[in-house]
């Protein structure tokens, strides 16, 4: 039906025939002339419709948006004052001469418009709609591009493509479990993966030593821009190969799909330490074009009258940090007070601050509701500390070291944006040595990747030694603040696994009911084994400049993970409740909408 797609006709076709089918994205007529802006996946190209036959010209004079249009015509150059740059086919336009309506549109429920504002409920209803639009289409035939880029580099090193299952057994991954009731098996459940951890490593051990995947994976959890329900991963596994081995054939990939996609050429990636980049930023996945970094100042103030400074000070577990926000100091009061807001989602209790209003004129140059406290020396040495200048704003951060570095790094994020401090377009690292373990509200420990990661230089005795010591041979890939992988060497022999479950409180009973094949077969030669999961939502969200996940997937989720193109979920049909051997507890139903 078609001879090529609309946004690949160029000057090379001028004089040929063309046939292209797509839909009406806008229509003209100025006084006898019709124009039209025929689109398709790959582009827009204008047709042109004169009175010359009149049945075609009156056909087209009928076209709204949204029509599905089959054109033929000649295609010819513009005249250099008509020649549209914003466009890939502005050099040229179609002469139509044949009009086929292979079907009309209804009025639109959305508005197709380039700066539509329609509601995410109303693009997500009307997503086939919605997808038409060419900033979203662009953006699934990049993702496309990418898995293609992804599988092509793969392929080309010796991995593998391997499915592993999707209806499979819970595992503590750090999220909640979809559970699929089994027909057969009643009261008995399937879990859909959270990741195909524990089956890409039974691949290891079967001796296919390097394996891929672009899977799909599922976690009930709470949602934000960058977390859906159900997303894909770019999973990949290998045996005998070292954690810098994975790192480097990784980030080799990684800076091909920039280098060949975007044209960006991300460099080396430095690498950090889990340590470094809590104490420097408070985050573990820090934007490095942001130059604003976390200053300890407990020392300095640990002797002042002042509590919610000294107490964290002389607190083992407490931290007293700073941020020096260069001009920060013109903050109105009102807005300060929205930063100690702000500071309060994180877990603060306050936000104190000091303005560098003359750094010349000593204290009579410091504006701050804390400054009573503070004497000149006390002072002289936070200036000096922040090398602070005059017109600088600092922040304090007073509390337990967790709470400041998540509060303390919210704002530095948020001050970095807020004042337009950003260095760079793209700042990739590393970040390695990650704790094994960190502790939990009721005084256990969770694994801080997952319980298959293996530690770094120690045995299983010393690890239930002290396993809060313990340094896990993780890494995680960081771009623009964003974590876009994240992998380990994974454990490969059945007693330091054991060892563990057992740090994490799961006994041996439970171990073996859970996860007894997996014991089972570390006992059998198992290799040395590494791997790495990457975000593809996140990849491309991050390359395309979108600004949520939902953004570059064909039909996703709600952030309340409903849908509302099919309205799922739905309610089951009791027939098959039944056949499942599944009863509902009518208080947990909300019957008004069952009704």
């Amino acid at each position: 039906m078609r001879s090529q797609y609309c946004g690949d006709v160029n000057k090379s076709h001028v004089g040929q025939e063309v046939t292209l089918v797509g839909w009406v994205n806008r229509s003209r007529d100025l006084g006898g002339v019709v124009f039209l802006d025929l689109r398709d996946r790959e582009g827009i190209v204008q047709v042109v419709y004169d009175p010359d036959l009149p049945e075609v010209f009156d056909v087209a004079s009928t076209l709204r948006s949204e029509f599905c249009v089959q054109v033929k015509g000649l295609v010819r150059a513009r005249p250099d004052s008509q020649i549209n740059t914003d466009m890939r086919t502005g050099e040229i336009e179609v002469l139509g001469q044949e009009l086929t309506i292979l079907n009309s549109a209804a009025p639109l429920p959305i508005n197709m418009d380039k700066n539509q504002h329609n509601t995410e409920e109303q693009r997500l209803k009307y997503r086939y709609l919605d997808l038409r639009r060419p900033e979203m289409a662009d953006r699934i035939v990049f993702r496309s591009k990418v898995t293609s880029a992804v599988r092509r580099f793969l392929d080309d090193n010796g991995f593998l493509d391997i499915e592993t299952p999707i209806l499979t057994k819970a595992t503590p991954e750090g999220a909640r479990d979809y559970l699929v009731p089994s027909r057969t098996y009643k009261g008995q459940f399937f879990a859909l993966p959270q990741s195909p951890q524990l089956f890409k490593q039974l691949l290891m051990m079967s001796g296919f030593d390097r394996y891929y995947q672009i899977v799909k994976c599922f976690r009930d959890e709470d949602l934000r821009a960058d977390r859906q329900p159900e997303f894909t991963q770019i999973d990949i596994e290998t045996s005998f190969m070292s954690s810098a081995e994975v790192m480097a054939k990784t980030e080799e990939m990684t800076r091909g799909l920039f280098k060949d996609l975007l044209n960006v050429d991300l460099g080396e990636f430095p690498k950090m330490t889990f340590a470094e980049a809590m104490r420097r930023f408070g985050s573990d996945k820090p934007d490095l074009r942001n130059p604003l970094e976390l200053i300890d100042v407990a020392d300095i103030v640990k002797n002042v009258d002042f509590k919610v400074f000294q107490g964290p000070a002389t607190d083992p577990q407490g931290r007293v940090a700073v941020l020096c926000i260069p001009g920060g100091a013109k903050l109105s009061r009102k807005q300060l007070d929205e930063y100690a807001k702000y500071a309060t989602i994180y877990g603060a209790k306050g936000l104190a601050w000091m303005k560098v209003n003359d750094l010349d004129a000593g204290l009579e140059g410091i504006q701050s509701p804390v400054l009573k406290f503070l004497n000149e020396e006390v002072v002289a040495s936070l200036l000096e500390r922040t090398n602070a200048k005059t017109g600088d704003l600092i922040l304090f951060g007073a509390d337990k070291a967790n709470i400041v570095a998540e509060a303390m790094g919210a704002l530095r994020l948020k001050a970095g944006e807020d004042f337009d401090l950003l260095e760079g377009e793209w700042k990739p690292l590393w970040v390695v040595d990650f704790p094994m373990f960190e502790p939990t509200s009721d005084g256990g420990l969770h694994a801080m990747h997952h319980p298959f990661t293996a530690p770094t230089g120690i045995t299983p005795e010393q690890l239930e030694a002290d396993p809060t010591a313990a340094i896990s041979d993780a890494y995680d890939m960081v771009l623009n603040g964003c974590e876009l992988g994240g992998g380990s060497v994974r454990i490969h022999n059945s007693e330091m696994q054991s060892a563990v479950f057992r740090v994490l409180g799961i006994e041996e009973e439970e171990a073996n009911e859970k996860f007894g094949f997996l014991l089972e077969a570390l006992r059998y030669g198992t290799p040395p084994h590494a791997g790495l999961a990457f975000g593809l939502d996140r990849i491309v969200m991050l390359m395309t400049g979108a600004t949520s996940i939902r953004d570059v997937m064909a039909f996703p989720k709600t952030t309340t993970a409903a849908c509302p193109l099919t309205n799922a979920p739905g309610f089951a049909n009791p027939a098959q409740l039944v056949e499942l051997g599944v009863s509902i507890i009518e208080s947990e139903v909300n019957k008004e909408d069952q009704e």
